[in-house]
């Protein structure tokens, strides 16, 4: 700081003119930091516009739903190989004389579409839709507990902090429509365990492109709507000498906070007349309703996936169903046909829906979750069912430039992923593909490096591409 009171970095600011650049995107000018952004991370022709991710939160069984091993029913209640779970650490099993139980099936399995989609009894719905589906059945990851394990698979990182990918996607490409949130979450299921607010955290990343959750009982945003007694205009003139405040004290400073705290409330604005349009899905024909399942006002995962067409159709960049109750260690059986049947119609009608309105050709919709379940038996009797597994697991893509069909497998047991071994960064990598964007360009500097979604690794899934 000199005499002047003007410091390095305000100096700085000023000098490289970012705080002009800032506030006249902030006033609407020909100067758009999002397309700057764009054309320096963008270096592949865009397959896809957005991204609807159906998260299966707890972890969805593979080899009950898309991974068939009739070796666990013809072994079922033996030990496992040693030389399968050799050196496997598991979450909450209790190994039987240093090994584990395996656990067979209650699901029967047909194979559907062009290329033989395996797909369990259990999803007669999702089977229909066949061939629009890239089944990845080589999946792995690096955290076998809930809460690593989602920030793993949507930051690239098992610890906390980190940007989920909405908000690098909000940060990278922006959005199609300015009064709506650029990252969308809604919420669904039985709650096993929680959802906390580092799944959609912008992390390092202006505030900005933190996820929004939109509710799907009462309020959809809590705090939106005006004060009673508030009217629209005079909320208008409030902003306006906020806003005012906010810009003189942004041309000084030059903090971002500042910017993103202008922005925010700019948009919140705007969202009180959008998002409770868009929430609204009384207007949806009857015919829709009934092929999603969808009772207006209900919390489901139905009426979510309804939503999210409604978001695509708006122009969101990415959408985020977390759909809670897949952590099934004592209740197979009965919990995976609950949660499937809460699922299946909806997941259906969404990819359906998306291709008759011509939106899946550039809409990418990916299933699954953190990870998927053991072969092996967790508990015994009527409390039994299967703990976290992420050595091998299955997730599916549609849509948005992937090429359906099955990609990699895992060993005899559904054990270990073994051909065309994928990891979470090789998939995230080609989510960025799919979208037009290189993985190693879309980057952020904080404390002195440069982070981005895949960290120094990622191959981009070539074969499942179109």
């Amino acid at each position: 700081m000199d005499d002047t009171g003007i410091n390095r970095r305000t100096f700085l600011h000023h000098a490289s003119g970012l705080g002009g650049l800032a506030l006249a995107s902030m006033l609407h000018s020909d100067l758009n930091a999002d397309e700057v952004k764009m054309k320096a991370i963008r270096k592949f022709a865009p397959r896809a516009k957005r991204v609807i991710s159906l998260f299966m939160s707890g972890g969805p069984s593979h080899v009950d739903l898309f991974d068939p091993k009739p070796i666990l029913n013809k072994m079922d209640g033996q030990l496992l190989p040693e030389s399968v779970g050799k050196g496997v650490k598991f979450a909450a099993i209790n190994r039987v004389n240093g090994k584990a139980q395996i656990l067979g099936s209650p699901c029967s399995f047909k194979k559907y579409g062009q290329n033989g989609i395996d797909i369990s009894n259990l999803l007669p719905h999702t089977s229909k839709i066949a061939d629009e589906l890239c089944v990845i059945r080589s999946l792995h990851s690096e955290s076998f507990n809930h809460g690593p394990a989602v920030s793993f698979m949507n930051t690239g990182s098992p610890l906390y902090g980190r940007p989920t990918m909405g908000s690098w996607l909000s940060y990278g490409l922006g959005n199609e429509n300015k009064n709506l949130p650029t990252f969308i979450v809604l919420q669904s299921g039985h709650k096993i365990q929680p959802l906390v607010s580092t799944y959609w955290s912008n992390g390092f990343l202006p505030s900005k492109h933190q996820g929004v959750i939109l509710r799907s009982q009462g309020d959809p945003i809590l705090y939106l709507k005006n004060p009673k007694g508030v009217s629209s205009s005079i909320r208008r003139k409030q902003l306006d000498l906020l806003k005012k405040s906010n810009e003189q004290k942004l041309q000084v400073s030059g903090d971002p906070k500042i910017e993103s705290r202008i922005n925010s409330y700019e948009l919140a604005y705007r969202m009180q007349t959008s998002v409770p349009e868009i929430m609204d899905i009384k207007k949806e024909p009857k015919k829709i309703l009934e092929l999603y399942g969808a009772s207006p006002g209900k919390k489901s995962f139905a009426n979510n996936c309804l939503l999210a067409r409604r978001l695509a159709e708006k122009g969101v960049r990415f959408i985020q169903l977390f759909d809670m109750g897949w952590d099934q260690h004592y209740s197979l059986k009965k919990d995976l046909e609950r949660q499937t049947r809460g699922v299946d119609q909806a997941t259906f009608a969404l990819i359906s829906d998306l291709k008759q309105r011509g939106l899946l050709k550039d809409t990418l919709v990916i299933w699954g979750g953190e990870f998927g379940r053991t072969p092996v038996a967790q508990g015994k009797g009527k409390k039994i069912g299967r703990d976290h597994h992420p050595h091998g697991f299955t997730m599916w893509m549609a849509g948005g430039g992937v090429k359906p069909g099955l990609f990699g497998s895992t060993d005899e047991f559904g054990f270990h992923a073994r051909e065309n071994k994928t990891s979470i960064f090789d998939l995230n990598a080609t989510i960025l593909h799919l979208l037009g964007v290189d993985h190693k360009a879309l980057t952020y500097r904080f404390q002195g490096r440069d982070f981005r979604l895949t960290d120094v690794h990622g191959k981009i899934i070539k074969d499942i591409i179109i």
